[in-house]
Order: structure tokens, then C-alpha cells, then sequence
């Protein structure tokens, strides 16, 4: 049976990790400068390959870890150490050139992992798919899952209208600040992964 309260403890622990609201900025700032087309193609390509993570990890997460010797902690800091390096992209302004490949590449890293499939969901959804007993507890997973990257691609997609409304002037204003705030968020996450490491996490 579909275990409501179980959907509801995933869904809002994936949501505030996730953060559709504060990954707009990030979003609008990776894909200023691109056309319309190429923006929606970056969304649905972002929320997708995040989907795609977080689902393999979830089935098969923690066997993935044990084989490759990686604990949590290592995750932890090597996506932080991902973001600084797109954040200093976008505080110094190297991110604001758009490229062919980059089109592509921005969906993939940093958008749909680590941005959104990062340490912290992933170990989410590993632990909540362990714990789940049973087929309806299971299906309650995945339907936050599901949902939660549902609303990503819808916040994404629909972000876009923004930049019409805030010119280029705006759009550089919103990158130095995103880059500001992704910094701030690697290095909460490599600190995250060292104090894991001091306490013998993972």
C-alpha cells in the first residue's frame, strides 16, 4: 500500500536538498547567451540526467560505492571540488562565452550532477531505497523521486522567461551572484566531506 508519509519525508528531504528555487539562478546564469531552443533542450537534458543518477544509484548505489572503495565523504568532496571549478567559471566570467559543446556539457555537469544529483541526494535516495519495505513503500520512493525532478525541469523550463525580463545587464548581475553562491555551496560540501573523514563516516 502507497505509504503517504514516507513520499512525503523523500519528497521534502530531496526538495531542500535539491533546491528548484535556488538552482534558477545557476540555471539562467549557465544559460545566458543560448537560444530559446537550446535553453529547453538544457532543461529537460538537466532534470533527465539527474533522474538517470539518482535512479542508478538508487537500485544499485551502495554496491557501486563498496566496489570502487568510495566512501561518502570522498563523494562529498569531490563534488565540491566540481562546483568551485564552475564557480569560478562564473565569477570570472569564462562561462559567459557559449560554445557548441558547452550547450551539451552545462546539462550534464554542473547542472545534472553534481548541481542536482549531488552527494547529499544520492545518499538520500541510496538510504531511503534500503529502508523501504515492500512494494508500496518502494513505489512511494520512487514517485518522490520521480515528481521531485518533474518539478526541477518544470522550474528550469519556465525560469526562462526571466532573462527577457532582466536584459543582459541583469543576466551578468545574476552570473557573479551565482557564482558567488555556488562557491559558498562547494565549500560547504568539501568541508562537509572532510569533517565526514575526521569522524570516520562512510
Amino acid at each position: 500500500m502507497f505509504d503517504l508519509t514516507l513520499f512525503g519525508s523523500v519528497f521534502f528531504t530531496l526538495f531542500v536538498i535539491m533546491d528548484p528555487p535556488g538552482i534558477t539562478p545557476i540555471f539562467l546564469a549557465l544559460t545566458s547567451g543560448r537560444a530559446g531552443k537550446v535553453q529547453r533542450r538544457m532543461a529537460w537534458q538537466a532534470a533527465f540526467v539527474a533522474f538517470g543518477v539518482i535512479a542508478v544509484f538508487g537500485v544499485c548505489g551502495q554496491q557501486i560505492l563498496d566496489y570502487l572503495h568510495v566512501s561518502v565523504p570522498a563523494l562529498r568532496v569531490a563534488g565540491g571540488l566540481l562546483l568551485l571549478l564552475i564557480a569560478l567559471d562564473l565569477l570570472t566570467g569564462k562561462a559567459d562565452e557559449p560554445a557548441q559543446t558547452k550547450d551539451v556539457n552545462a546539462a550534464l555537469v554542473p547542472l545534472g550532477t553534481p548541481l542536482l544529483a549531488g552527494p547529499g541526494a544520492i545518499v538520500t535516495v541510496i538510504l531511503a531505497v534500503q529502508h523501504a519495505d515492500g512494494f508500496g513503500q518502494q513505489a512511494s520512493v520512487w514517485v518522490a523521486i520521480a515528481l521531485m525532478h518533474v518539478i526541477l525541469w518544470v522550474t528550469m523550463r519556465y525560469s526562462l522567461g526571466i532573462i527577457r525580463l532582466i536584459k543582459e545587464g541583469g543576466v551578468v548581475l545574476v552570473t557573479r551572484l551565482s557564482g558567488m553562491l555556488l562557491s559558498a555551496i562547494a565549500v560547504q560540501s568539501v568541508a562537509n566531506g572532510v569533517f565526514g573523514f575526521v569522524h570516520g563516516e562512510g
